[in-house]
């Protein structure tokens, strides 16, 4: 066997394990990672960067349709997607040779296979390679999760995965779960023409998001033509080429030469609907299954908690010295941006340099969906449960002269803040934005949350005019005592 060392392994090529790379590699530390696939990971290859590439060419389908409303005579004789494939692809090509040229002139090792921790600093690569660390960060990522009943046979059942790969388009689908991933590909294929039909268990699309920002995408949702089913379940289907699956979905559907496309979902209110290609989008789980499972993992001493997530204190130490975790294989919001959060927060922990913990509560989230999402801290009933006294202010992009010149006036920008003894406006507490372009609007509103700012600082700061973020600027004046347009 060869043998080699270095200051820091990195057992996953994702945005938490690249990012850790890096930025170890930047402090001086001599740096390995193993990586089974393609740096990147899920994020660019199957996740983020394909998905945002395609629903921006929906984006720009769907403002052809309404090319006349400003005037232009365009017409469109419909989607060519392979075309839309081929340059989904070109963009993750050309970003994933720009992180290997980083990685390289960082002087990163990479090394190509499956790693298993093996103990003591050591990773045994394929089993037929052992490199040693003085830290190791686990970063192997997650993977979809699927449901009882309609295993993924990468043809009528999709993930994600699957679905950004396909060449042609379906004319019907159903998705099922309502989150953030659920949701960003309803709103793309119904963009692109497909019969969508959203299944959501919970009473509300986008569980975790304020109440009203939620109600605003489904009515939104339910205007473009997406059945919204909420409090809904599915409890299997049935292929139309009469193909039976079993209780426990494990058989793989194979189409008969011919046959009818798609299959019959049944739900648990009795009603049955048919649709060319079901999407399960019901979340991902930590891909934890390399070496500390309840077999696998003797005698390593990396707990694992019964989801699979593996367990780490607030600087991502795990349960074993020098070994640390970070990214979707530990419990936290499965954000890229997190991942790469997490991973500063080790490499500075490693380096002896003073560090601060990531603060969960407070981070951005973007949703990519029509209209986009984009919320940071509490929501407002979060809030109140806490035992705030609460301050709420909401402005409509109805209100907005960009919001208007686009033509896109659909969503409100809302703060939450915790109330003065006085009756005014104090610390912010939570921001939540849905609309145009919100996800490029929120780095202010998390940089004011975060810094524990008050309403009549932030309205000192200029907006520029006429912008969509002037919206966030009249809610702190208006929270601050006087609004400056509405009041």
């Amino acid at each position: 066997m060869n043998s080699d060392s270095y200051d820091l392994i990195v057992i996953g090529g994702g945005p938490a394990g690249y990012a850790a790379a890096l930025y170890g590699a930047a402090g001086g530390l001599s740096v390995a990672i193993v990586e089974n696939n393609k740096v990147g990971g899920t994020c660019l290859h199957r996740g983020c960067i394909p998905a945002k590439e395609l629903l921006e060419t929906a984006g720009i389908y769907r403002s052809v349709g309404r090319a006349e409303e400003f005037g232009i005579q365009a017409f469109s004789e419909g989607i060519d997607f392979s075309v839309a494939q081929q340059r989904k692809d070109k963009v993750v090509d050309q970003l994933y040779k720009g992180l290997s040229g980083i990685i390289r002139s960082r002087g990163i090792t990479t090394i190509a296979g499956t790693a298993q921790l093996v103990g003591q600093g050591k990773v045994s690569i394929d089993k037929e390679r052992i490199i040693s660390g003085k830290d190791v960060i686990l970063a192997t990522g997650s993977v979809p999760r699927t449901v009882p009943g309609f295993e993924v046979d990468k043809n009528i059942v999709v993930t994600s995965d699957e679905l950004l790969d396909i060449q042609q388009l379906p004319a019907s689908m159903m998705v099922i779960g309502g989150g953030a991933i659920g949701c960003e590909f309803a709103s793309m294929m119904a963009d692109f023409g497909v019969k969508v039909t959203l299944v959501e268990v919970m009473e509300q699309l986008l569980p975790g998001c304020d109440a009203e920002v939620s109600n605003i995408v489904t009515r939104s949702f339910k205007r473009r033509g997406i059945d919204v089913l909420l409090g809904t379940a599915v409890v299997g289907h049935t292929p139309l080429d009469g193909t039976a699956i079993p209780e426990n979905g494990i058989k793989k559907v194979v189409p008969k030469e011919n046959s009818p496309v798609g299959t019959t979902v049944k739900l648990n209110d009795g009603n049955e609907i048919q649709v060319e290609k079901v999407l399960v989008c019901v979340g991902r789980r930590p891909f934890s299954d390399f070496g500390l499972g309840e077999d696998m993992g003797k005698g390593i001493g990396v707990e694992v908690d019964k989801k699979g997530f593996v367990t780490v204190d607030d600087f991502m130490r795990t349960t074993v010295s020098n070994v640390w975790a970070a990214g979707d294989i530990v419990n936290s919001p499965q954000l890229a941006h997190v991942g790469f959060a997490e991973a500063i927060v080790i490499v500075k922990s490693i380096l002896g340099e003073s560090v601060i913990p990531v603060d969960y509560s407070k981070v951005p989230w973007c949703i990519y969906s029509h209209p986009e999402v984009a919320f940071c801290g509490m929501t407002e009933t979060a809030a109140v449960q806490a035992g705030y006294d609460v301050v709420v202010q909401k402005d409509p992009f109805a209100a907005n002269s960009r919001a208007r010149i686009i033509g896109e006036t659909d969503g409100l920008v809302k703060i939450i803040a915790e109330r003065n003894a006085d009756g005014s406006a104090g610390k912010l507490l939570g921001v939540h934005m849905v609309g145009p372009w919100v996800t490029e609007q929120l780095g202010q509103a998390y940089l004011a949350l975060n810094w524990e700012a008050y309403p009549d600082e932030i309205a000192q700061f200029i907006q520029p005019h006429p912008t969509l973020s002037e919206s966030f600027g009249e809610s702190m004046l208006r929270l601050s005592g006087r609004g400056l347009h509405l009041g």
